[in-house]
C-alpha cells in the first residue's frame, strides 16, 4: 500500500489545474443556471459532478501534494452531496488492498453479490441503460440504508464520518440558496446525471472470475471521456500502479498493454463499444462466481 500514498518531492500542476477548473466552472455553472437550457444544464451538470469525483480518486491516492491534509482538502467539497469523502477514501483503499478483487467479503466496492435474491435487485444495474438509469438511485439508497444501520451500531464512528460532510453540505445548499437554484433542479441537473455517467466508467472495469480475480480493464480510446475520467480507464495500469498520476497512465499502459492482455485483461476499444455490447445485455451475473458454484 505504500505506493498509494508515497509523498512526492513537486506539486503535479497538471492535477491542481483540473481541480481549479472544476471548482470555478460548478460556480460558473450554479451561478448562472438560469440562463442555461435544462439540457446543456444536465450535460455540463453531471460532467462537473464526475469530474470532480474522477479528482477525489486522485486526491485518495495522494495527488496533487503527497500532503494527505491538503490533498484531502482539495477533493473534501460534497458537490455529489450524498457520499462523504471519509467514507469513499476509506472504501477505495480497502477495495486496493482486498485480497480478492470483485469479492464483497474483501471488496467493498465490488458490483458483485454473494446471494441470489441480492443479486436479482442488483440485475437492474446489470446492463448499461440499467446501471445509467437506476444505478443512481439504487446505489445512493443502498449507501443510505447501510450508513443508517451502521449509526445504530456505531453512532460515534458515523458522527465522525458524517458531520464533516454535513457541514461542507449546508454551505454548498447555502450557495444554491443564494443563487437561487433549488435542491430538486440541482439534484436532476448536477448529482443524478453526475453519479450516472461515474457508474458509466465503473460499469465494466472489473469481471469477477475465480481464475484471475477481479481482472481490470483497458478501454484505450477513451477520448473525451479519458479526461473525464482522469485516465482512469486504463484501469489496468492504475492497479498496478495506483500510485502514477493521471497524466502517467497512459505512456505507463503503452508500455505494458501486451503483458496485461497476456494477464487477461479484459480489452474495449472505447466507451461507445460498451453501450454497444451491453446496453441491453448483461455484461456479466451479478452473483458472485464463488457463490454461483454452491447455487448451482
Amino acid at each position: 500500500m505504500r505506493n498509494l500514498f508515497a509523498r512526492m518531492s513537486v506539486i503535479e500542476w497538471p492535477t491542481l489545474t483540473v481541480a481549479a477548473l472544476i471548482y470555478a466552472s460548478w460556480i460558473a455553472l450554479t451561478a448562472f443556471h438560469a440562463q442555461v437550457p435544462m439540457p446543456v444544464l444536465i450535460v455540463l451538470g453531471g460532467w462537473f459532478i464526475a469530474w470532480q469525483g474522477s479528482l477525489q480518486h486522485e486526491t485518495i491516492h495522494g495527488h496533487p501534494t503527497g500532503i494527505g491534509r491538503i490533498d484531502s482538502a482539495i477533493g473534501f467539497a460534497p458537490l455529489s452531496l450524498w457520499l462523504p469523502y471519509r467514507l469513499y477514501r476509506r472504501s477505495h483503499i480497502a477495495h486496493h488492498g482486498a485480497e480478492v478483487i470483485t469479492d464483497p467479503r474483501h471488496d467493498p466496492e465490488s458490483r458483485y453479490h454473494l446471494s441470489r435474491h441480492d443479486a436479482l435487485i442488483a440485475s437492474l444495474q446489470s446492463t448499461v441503460v440499467g446501471q445509467m438509469i437506476f444505478g443512481p438511485a439504487l446505489s445512493i439508497g443502498r449507501f443510505l440504508f447501510s450508513e443508517a444501520r451502521r449509526a445504530v451500531r456505531n453512532p460515534v464512528a458515523v458522527a465522525r464520518d458524517w458531520v464533516p460532510h454535513l457541514i461542507g453540505v449546508a454551505a454548498i445548499l447555502w450557495w444554491l440558496d443564494h443563487v437561487g437554484l433549488s435542491l430538486a433542479k440541482y439534484v436532476l441537473a448536477f448529482v443524478y446525471p453526475g453519479t450516472a455517467l461515474t457508474m458509466l466508467r465503473s460499469y465494466a472495469e472489473h469481471r469477477a472470475d475465480l481464475t484471475s480475480p477481479g481482472r481490470a480493464a483497458i478501454v484505450e480510446r477513451g477520448g473525451l471521456f479519458a479526461l473525464l475520467y482522469l485516465n482512469n480507464n486504463l484501469h489496468a495500469a492504475h492497479h498496478e500502479r495506483p500510485g502514477l498520476p493521471w497524466y502517467r497512465l497512459p505512456s505507463y499502459h503503452s508500455s505494458h498493454r501486451d503483458r496485461f492482455v497476456a494477464q487477461g485483461a479484459p480489452v474495449y476499444r472505447g466507451y461507445g463499444e460498451i453501450v454497444r455490447r451491453f446496453a441491453f445485455r448483461s455484461h456479466d451475473d451479478m452473483l458472485h462466481p464463488g457463490a454461483r458454484q454452491h447455487t448451482a
